[in-house]
């Protein structure tokens, strides 16, 4: 067993500062807000969102069903867990059943800060603003809840997500190692 660190970014926004955009959904794309019923959809949605991803690697219950299903039930539990902050995106383009293909959630930490947990859309609904809409949400949901400042972890690798955040108007402000045990074969 050895450790391997991956460098991660944390982004912050000023709510204050930036005025609330609108999500403008691609046709056939709809934003549910949470309900208790949701949690293991979201928990499905985050799964394969993130089980071949990068991520996978930095937080090992990305590559579990169960994993992710446990996550989130601990950021549903939290004590400043924010339902108006989670949200997930389906596609419904009326030929086939509705599909959840995006999920993120947020919570309102010990200082009172605003904190998105995890965002993630499923690979065949990517590049199509989905993750712009869902952040938008929960920014709106954040704002609602009277927060004022809004912070995320990301990957360095994750350019795409950097690309994003920095577009909305989060800005890095610190930089972090995440160590995780890694078995060598």
């Amino acid at each position: 067993m050895g450790l391997t660190y991956f460098k991660r970014y944390r982004m912050e926004i000023d709510l204050v500062e930036q005025h609330g955009q609108h999500p403008v959904l691609p046709q056939g794309y709809l934003l549910v807000p949470w309900h208790p019923k949701l949690l293991e959809t979201h928990g499905e949605i985050k799964f394969l969102s993130f089980r071949d991803e990068i991520d996978a690697n930095v937080f090992p219950c990305f590559g579990e069903l169960a994993g992710c299903q446990r996550l989130m039930q601990e950021i549903s539990r939290k004590e400043g867990f924010l339902p108006q902050t989670t949200w997930l995106a389906v596609h419904h383009d009326g030929s086939a059943p509705p599909a959840p293909c995006g999920t993120i959630q947020g919570i309102r930490d010990r200082f009172g800060l605003g904190a998105i947990q995890n965002i993630g859309i499923t690979p065949p609904h990517r590049g199509r603003g989905l993750g712009t809409c869902l952040l938008l949400q929960a920014l709106a949901g954040f704002r609602q809840a009277g927060l004022a400042r809004v912070y995320l972890e990301v990957t360095a690798d994750n350019e795409g997500a950097i690309r994003l955040y920095r577009r909305l108007g989060f800005a890095t402000v610190k930089t972090v190692f995440k160590a995780v045990e890694v078995a060598y074969t």
